[in-house]
């Protein structure tokens, strides 16, 4: 007989809730006109789509619903920012400005636009960590120069859960005449956000990870601010090509709503969830607690076993029923420490062994005491293991 299932990676992915589906069905019946046609039928979708901007607008402080662009993902929306400002940046400079600026653990969206911008000649400079995965205001403000299009460090780390100070880098960048790009895809829905107070220029959402589908996120674009489009067309503004994913664009707007309805009730169960599951796994021989222990995310817990591969730790866990990740869902099966923990100078040993767990809405009391229960006895039948096969299996993963 299958374990019941026990979902603990809400940092991959999230269940999209009742109430966010109930929001789409229309828009996948009969409300399916196309939001551009001038005729009824596609008005009604337009109205919806204003509507899930407000609500977008509403969860992250912009000033103005029109500063949100719906894009299909996080992904996109990192790459929207980055690289449009970039090209916008060096046009406008005839050249001048030809310098990107991002942090050693940002997400393998801004990583790999960086290195196409770096092929296609624009310069980049990374900025460091320290060893709870917290980048430096000032080392920052020191990587800028006149020369800088566009800095980009994300808000919260989507595998320890570190926050960053993004207000001063934002700060910085602008005293350099450089954009400022943070990517919130991890902290939109669990901590309250403040795009306008915060003074970013560009922030990214993702709807999967606040209970909304896969396929829609959402790049706040602050007023005045100009960026060359990765995808062309004269939707959302001319910044932004394609037909907007109505119901999905619905769906988020719902998900966005509820998020900010019940954000501090929702953070606060959450971090004592957190509190009590760290509290419990640290009882186990030869753990280490990764990420900074305030400045982090509320949901969030990243733990690194000595003698360990944390793929295997998955694996094991698996089979009792439960769902965890040695590291983010985009490289998942990678045999190679993920860069962040590396930038964050963890010896391999250890960065090899890492779990990362984090709940979400649904998770509950009964969650975590059947996973404190499960993974002593998963983490002890994987030590008795001789050296040889953990070697041998790793070599396989």
């Amino acid at each position: 007989m299958n374990a019941p299932v026990r979902y603990l990676d809400h940092n991959a992915t999230t269940p999209v809730r009742p109430e966010v589906l109930e929001a789409m069905l229309p828009y996948l019946r009969g409300e399916f006109g196309n939001p551009n046609s001038v005729y009824a039928l596609g008005q009604r979708s337009r109205r919806a789509v204003e509507a899930a901007r407000e609500r977008v607008a509403a969860l992250i402080g912009a000033a103005d619903a029109a500063e949100i662009v719906f894009t299909s993902c996080g992904s996109e929306s990192d790459v929207m920012a980055v690289a449009g400002a970039a090209w916008q940046a060096f046009d406008e400079s005839k050249g001048a400005r030809k310098r990107v600026v991002a942090s050693r653990i940002e997400h393998d969206a801004v990583r790999g636009i960086l290195r196409q911008l770096y092929r296609r000649g624009f310069m980049v400079a990374e900025i460091g960590c320290d060893r709870e995965g917290v980048v430096g205001a000032e080392q920052a403000a020191g990587a800028l120069d006149d020369s800088t299009a566009v800095v980009s460090v994300m808000h919260a780390n989507n595998e320890v859960g570190t926050l960053q100070p993004i207000q001063a880098i934002a700060a910085a960048a602008r005293a350099r005449g450089a954009l400022f790009h943070a990517d919130a895809v991890q902290s939109a829905g669990k901590i309250p956000l403040d795009a306008k107070a915060w003074g970013v220029d560009l922030l990214s959402i993702s709807g999967h990870k606040i209970n909304a589908p896969k396929g829609v996120g959402a790049l706040y674009v602050r007023k005045g601010v100009r960026l060359s489009p990765t995808i062309t067309g004269h939707q959302e503004k001319n910044r932004r090509g394609g037909t907007e994913n109505v119901a999905s664009v619905v769906g988020l707007g719902a998900a966005c709503e509820l998020a900010r309805v019940e954000l501090e009730r929702h953070s606060a169960r959450l971090r004592t969830l957190r509190d009590r599951l760290e509290a419990g796994v640290a009882k186990i021989p030869g753990v280490r607690l990764n990420g900074h222990r305030s400045l982090r995310l509320p949901h969030c817990a990243h733990f690194s076993f000595a003698g360990l591969d944390g793929h295997h730790l998955v694996v094991a866990l698996d089979l009792e029923g439960f769902c965890v990740s040695a590291g983010p869902a985009c490289s998942s099966g990678a045999s190679i420490p993920s860069h962040v923990l590396t930038a964050m100078g963890l010896e391999p040993e250890l960065a090899s062994g890492s779990l990362r767990v984090s709940l979400g809405w649904g998770s509950c009391d009964a969650d975590v005491d059947a996973f404190l229960a499960a993974l002593p006895a998963a983490v002890e039948r994987l030590r008795r293991l001789p050296a040889t096969a953990r070697v041998a299996a790793r070599s396989q993963s």
